[in-house]
C-alpha cells in the first residue's frame, strides 16, 4: 500500500491492488487468497466486530478444502462432525426423502456441520497475518467509482444512525480491481445499478440457534425437516456442541411476535419438550429466505460475489459453500490478470463458471424449498403419496463447471472428470507426510503416472514453471523425482476410475483436464495456456509494470 499527499498537504488516495467489500466467508476467502498470493488488499467491512454467532452451519468437502487453502483448517474445524444424512419428514414424521451424504471429497467428509464463528476466525488470523492485507472493521463505504485505470473507493466510519453525521474525514483508495462481497444488500451493486431477477417463492423462518446443556440424544445429531403443512419446521446439528431449531413463519404472522424470545421458547417446549434446563439461547431472529440473482457479476473492474451476486433458499447447504468458491475462483484469476501472466478477459470466465453452477444448486434448494414449505392439504397429500411410491425424480446430480476453463475433447463435450474437484488423500513426499495440497503445494497441479517432463517439450515446460504448476508423479519410490507415495490410494482410484494417465488440476482444485495417454499431455497444456489468456513474459512485464505494482515478497 502507498499513500500520496495532494498539493494541500491533506492524506490522497492509498493505493492497493484489490479492495473486498464485505468480510463474510466469501470476502474471508478472497482476500486471505489475495494476501497468501502476495497482493496489496483492503478489505472494508461496515460492522466492527465480527458477528461471532453461527449463521450457516454446513459445508462440504470442497468447501474444506477452501477452508484449508484460506486459513489452519484444524482450528477452522475444532467443533466440526461429518453429517452423513439429511432427512425429510411427513408431519406424523414418517420418512419422505433421505439425502445421502455419506462418503469422502477433497479429503474431507463429503458433508460437514460446522460451527462458523470457528471458520471466520481461523481464516481472518490468517488473512490478517499476511502484511499486504489490511482491514479496515466499523468502515462504510460511500463512494465507488471507476474508470480505464482502476476503481476508486472512498469510506468513513461507519455511522450510529442512517442520517449522523460522519465523525471522521473519508480515506479515498485506489485499486486495480473490486470485489462486492458485501450481502444481498450489497452497496457496490446497488451502485452499479446492477438489477436481480427473482425466482420466487421467498419464505420467512424462525432461526432459534442454542448450545446444548446435555447429549440431546442422536435424533439431534441429524438434520431433518419436517414438512408439516400446519407449519414446516426442522432441527440440526451446529457442530458438536449446538443445535439449530428452526420454524415456519407462516404469511399471515407478526414478525415481531415471533421475534420475541418467549415465544421461541414456547414452541421448543409445545415441539420438542425442550426448556431452558436443556439449551442456553444463542440466537433469536427471523430470517427472510429469498432466491435472487444479478443480471450480470461483473462491471469492467468489479466483480460481485457471494449473497451480492446470488443468494437462495438454504435446503442444499450450499450459499455460503458457493460464496467461498466465488472467493477462491476471483482470488486465482485477479493473481494470474494482476501479475500479468494472463489478460484481464481471464476474468470474463468467472460468471461464466459459477453462474450456471448457482443457478443448477439455486434450482435444486427451491425444488426442496417447495417441498417443505407446502401448506395446502391437498397438493401435500399428493406430494406424500407420490414420494411414498416412488414416483419423485431423484435429485439430479451435483453440478460440475461446464465452461470457461476447463478442456473439451475434439468433438466439443467434457469428459465425466473434467470440472469436478479433484482428489485430495494423504500422501508422503520425502519426510513430509499429510494432505496433497500441503504436501505438494498449493496451486495448479499435474499429476501423472509418468513424470510429465518425459512428455512436455520447453516451451510447454517453461509455461507450467511460470504458471506455477506443481508436479506430483504418483510412485511406490519416494526418492524418485517429483515423486508422491499415494497413502489413501485416492490418486490411484480416481485415476483408475476414469482411465488416468495424467491431470491437471486448477487453485480452485477443480479438474482442468485429463489425458489416457501421455503422449497427449502436450496438446492438454497447450489447451490451457489458451484458455487462460496467456501472455509471454515481455508482454506480461509490460502489464505488470501498468499495475499498481509487484507483489509483496
Amino acid at each position: 500500500m502507498t499513500t500520496e499527499l495532494n498539493q494541500g498537504g491533506e492524506r490522497a488516495a492509498e493505493h492497493y491492488d484489490v479492495a473486498v467489500v464485505g468480510y463474510g466467508p466469501t470476502g474471508l476467502v478472497a482476500a486471505s487468497m489475495l494476501g497468501r498470493a502476495g497482493y496489496r488488499v483492503v478489505v472494508i467491512e461496515r460492522w466492527p466486530t465480527p458477528y461471532g454467532l453461527p449463521r450457516l452451519t454446513h459445508i462440504d468437502g470442497e468447501t474444506a478444502r477452501i477452508v484449508q487453502a484460506s486459513s489452519h483448517v484444524e482450528q477452522a474445524l475444532r467443533n466440526a462432525k461429518p453429517v452423513d444424512t439429511y432427512h425429510y419428514r411427513d408431519a406424523q414424521g414418517d420418512l419422505l426423502l433421505e439425502l445421502n451424504w455419506t462418503g469422502r471429497a477433497c479429503g474431507y467428509p463429503a458433508h460437514i456441520s460446522i460451527y462458523q464463528p470457528d471458520i471466520e476466525d481461523a481464516i481472518e488470523a490468517r488473512a490478517s497475518g499476511y502484511k499486504g492485507v489490511t482491514v479496515l472493521r466499523g468502515w462504510e463505504v460511500e463512494m465507488l467509482k471507476q474508470d480505464g485505470d482502476g476503481v476508486t473507493l472512498s469510506a468513513h466510519p461507519r455511522r450510529c444512525a442512517q442520517d449522523a453525521q460522519w465523525t471522521e474525514a473519508p480515506r479515498t483508495f485506489h485499486v486495480q480491481y473490486a470485489i462486492g462481497a458485501d450481502g444481498a444488500n450489497s452497496f457496490v451493486r446497488r451502485t452499479l445499478g446492477i438489477e436481480r431477477s427473482d425466482y420466487g417463492h421467498n419464505e420467512r423462518w424462525l432461526n432459534l440457534d442454542s448450545e446444548n446443556k446435555r447429549d440431546l440424544g442422536e435424533a439431534y445429531s441429524r438434520t431433518t425437516i419436517f414438512c408439516d403443512p400446519a407449519r414446516a419446521y426442522m432441527h440440526m446439528p451446529i457442530g458438536t456442541q449446538r443445535t439449530r431449531f428452526e420454524l415456519r413463519v407462516l404469511p399471515d404472522e407478526a414478525t415481531p411476535d415471533w421475534e420475541a424470545e418467549d415465544a421461541g421458547w414456547r414452541w421448543l417446549k409445545e415441539r420438542y419438550g425442550l426448556g431452558p434446563d436443556d439449551l442456553t439461547m444463542l440466537r433469536h431472529v427471523v430470517y427472510t429466505f429469498e432466491t435472487r440473482m444479478a443480471s450480470h457479476w461483473r462491471e469492467q473492474r468489479v466483480l460481485l460475489a457471494g449473497d451480492a451476486a446470488h443468494t437462495m433458499m438454504p435446503y442444499m447447504g450450499q450459499g455460503a459453500c458457493s460464496g467461498m468458491r466465488d472467493g477462491i475462483n476471483l482470488a486465482w484469476k485477479l493473481d494470474l490478470v494482476l501479475s500479468g501472466r494472463a489478460a484481464p478477459a481471464l476474468l470474463d470466465t468467472y460468471e461464466a463458471e459459477r453462474r450456471p453452477h448457482v443457478n443448477a444448486i439455486t434450482q435444486m434448494s427451491l425444488f426442496l424449498g417447495k417441498v417443505v414449505n407446502e401448506d395446502d392439504p391437498h397438493k401435500v397429500a399428493e406430494r406424500d403419496a407420490a414420494f411414498r411410491a416412488g414416483k419423485v425424480p431423484p435429485m439430479p446430480p451435483f453440478p460440475k463447471v461446464e465452461h470457461g476453463i476447463v478442456h473439451c475433447e475434439a468433438d466439443g463435450t467434457l469428459l465425466p472428470s473434467t470440472g469436478v474437484p479433484a482428489p485430495q488423500g494423504r500422501v508422503r513426499r520425502g519426510a513430509a507426510e499429510g494432505r496433497l495440497d500441503d504436501v505438494v503445494g498449493y496451486g495448479f497441479q499435474l499429476v501423472a503416472r509418468e513424470h510429465p517432463a518425459h512428455h512436455l517439450d520447453a516451451r510447454q515446460l517453461a509455461f507450467l514453471e511460470r504458471l506455477g504448476c506443481r508436479f506430483a508423479v504418483l510412485s511406490d519410490d519416494a526418492a524418485a523425482r517429483d515423486a508422491i507415495v499415494d497413502l489413501d490410494g485416492d490418486q490411484r482410484a480416481f485415476m483408475d476410475a476414469y482411465g488416468m494417465q495424467a491431470y491437471i488440476s486448477r487453485p480452485d482444485f477443480l479438474v482442468f483436464g485429463s489425458v489416457t495417454g501421455q503422449r497427449d499431455l502436450g496438446a492438454l497444456v497447450d489447451d490451457l495456456r489458451d484458455k487462460l489468456h496467456w501472455r509471454d513474459e515481455a508482454v506480461a512485464g509490460k502489464a505488470a509494470e501498468s499495475a499498481s505494482g509487484a507483489r509483496i515478497s
